[in-house]
């Protein structure tokens, strides 16, 4: 019948619509920090033993580039979940800091906190900054290195503990509108460190609004997530860390979120210091892929010629 071949395809469409939401909250929700998933306050899945032995030394290799770079600090992003989709191989980025007060090489970066239900500033050490990837079978890191000046600014102002909490907002949300204060995300926040670090911007009443300002007037343009279809914003409004109230008028009406993105600082810093340079790694259950240069890593981990293909060592057995 006519009506019911209608239901069918109202249906599938719907049931493909809720797909694309459920994947961008995914794919978003993995910028709540070291849990990236929906289901961070529920606690999480364990990797097995052979999976974390992988992703640690995944993590020795990654601080062994960044001894070796003579910087103070560099950026490092890590891959999430159901990104692909939408074009985004990385989900949750993050200043690594030589003189961490944690540990060397931690991550200090904007994380969810379940308990008070806000964002808060997190120092991570890179073995647990890795393991948030969450997958086992394949993932990829990235680091940025950056000329020296600016990287010393990065550290000066991530290490500024004031000036850091300055820039966190009070309220999370993973597709956070880039250049808006009611809701920030993990991101977000680190571009924002950028722009008080590479604009000497000094503290006030408004610094997240003077480091937005500031990113739009250096060009910063945030990652766009195309929705295709407007019932999937009234799909996403309802999903858990998602919020539309924050974009403007004009992107809902087009179905569309503007957001900080690991790939949207990655560009800004190429453009902005040519001379930068990244390191990009991946890992499978039978190698490590370490490739220099901007170029990404082919998807599956595949090497090229020029890359350093490194065998995972077995774990230790007692």
């Amino acid at each position: 019948m006519t009506t019911g071949t209608v239901n069918w395809k109202a249906a599938r469409l719907f049931s493909e619509a809720r797909a694309w939401a459920l994947g961008l909250a995914l794919a978003l929700a993995a910028n709540a920090g070291w849990a990236g998933s929906l289901n961070y306050c529920q606690g999480e899945t364990e990797l097995a033993p052979g999976g974390q032995d992988r992703l640690i030394q995944v993590a020795a290799l990654v601080k062994a580039e960044l001894d070796r770079s003579g910087q103070p600090a560099a950026l490092v992003a890590r891959s999430g979940l159901a990104l692909q989709r939408f074009g985004q191989r990385y989900s949750h980025a993050g200043v690594s800091l030589q003189a961490s007060a944690n540990t060397p090489w931690s991550v200090r970066q904007l994380y969810y906190a379940c308990d008070a239900q806000r964002p808060r500033i997190f120092d991570q050490g890179m073995s647990g900054f890795v393991l948030g990837v969450h997958d086992s079978a394949e993932g990829y890191v990235s680091i940025i290195l950056l000329p020296d000046d600016a990287s010393r600014a990065v550290e000066h102002a991530a290490l500024d503990n004031r000036q850091a909490l300055q820039l966190l907002g009070a309220n999370y949300s993973a597709n956070a509108y880039a250049f808006g204060q009611q809701y920030q995300n993990c991101n977000q926040w680190l571009a924002e460190l950028l722009a008080v670090a590479w604009g000497a911007l000094p503290s006030s009443d408004d610094t997240r609004g003077a480091a937005q300002s500031w990113l739009q007037d250096q060009g910063y343009r945030p990652t766009v997530f195309n929705l295709r279809w407007r019932p999937l914003m009234w799909l996403a409004a309802v999903l858990p860390w998602l919020h539309s109230g924050d974009h403007p008028a004009d992107d809902l009406d087009a179905a569309r979120f503007r957001v900080s993105m690991p790939q949207s600082i990655t560009a800004f810093v190429q453009r902005r210091f040519p001379e930068a340079r990244q390191v990009e790694l991946c890992y499978t259950a039978r190698h490590i892929v370490v490739r220099r240069g901007w170029e990404p890593i082919a998807a599956g981990c595949q090497a090229a010629d020029g890359d350093e293909v490194l065998p995972l060592a077995s774990p230790q057995t007692f």
